[in-house]
């Protein structure tokens, strides 16, 4: 059986009078004229520098949004120092979490004693938090023990989440001083 061979260096060489905009390869390049007007569907599209939800690593994503406000594509940020533009498995799921049709938009609620859980809108379980809070604090509030002035309450905790960034849990901080909570702690430091 013979063995057949190639001259690369004469094929090499026959290949600078080749036009490589015309050609993939030594193919021609057969891109139709719809393929030739396509763009990404992130050209034009704004870079929202944002942080990953996940963990308390904190890497830096790119959310792209079109002019319109909808989230287009959410890639890792290549400038950030921490993840250098790569995201793990769950961060890289972000888009998919964000724009799914099948993530809840109402509040899951269970009324005391209930057996079964009833849908009601965001907007009502803010008001139902704001509400129970207020009552809290007013039942457990303590001006004076021991003819010491403490203002405080023992009936409320806080517990920070890990990807606030210094800025929320700055605020959260604040705003549980305010009510007079004691019991604070944030989840990066646990």
């Amino acid at each position: 059986m013979a063995k057949t061979t190639m001259d690369l260096t004469a094929l090499v060489r026959g290949a600078a009078d080749i036009d490589v905009s015309e050609r993939i390869g030594l193919l021609p390049n057969v891109a139709s004229e719809r393929t030739k007007h396509l763009k990404g569907r992130v050209a034009g599209a704004k870079a929202v520098t944002s942080v990953c939800g996940y963990c308390a690593v904190g890497c830096s994503t790119l959310a792209y949004v079109s002019d319109d406000g909808k989230l287009l594509d959410v890639e890792g940020n290549p400038d950030s120092p921490i993840n250098g533009g790569h995201l793990c498995p769950k961060g890289s799921a972000l888009f998919g979490l964000t724009v799914n049709d099948q993530r809840w938009t109402t509040v899951k609620y269970r009324a005391p004693y209930s057996d079964r859980y009833e849908e009601r809108p965001l907007a009502w379980a803010l008001e139902r938090i704001a509400q129970l809070v207020k009552k809290t604090r007013e039942e457990t509030f303590v001006r004076e023990k021991d003819g010491k002035r403490v203002n405080h309450t023992l009936g409320i905790a806080s517990l920070g989440g890990a990807t606030f960034g210094v800025e929320e849990n700055y605020m959260l901080g604040k705003f549980m001083h305010a009510l007079g909570v004691v019991s604070m702690e944030n989840q990066a430091r646990i």
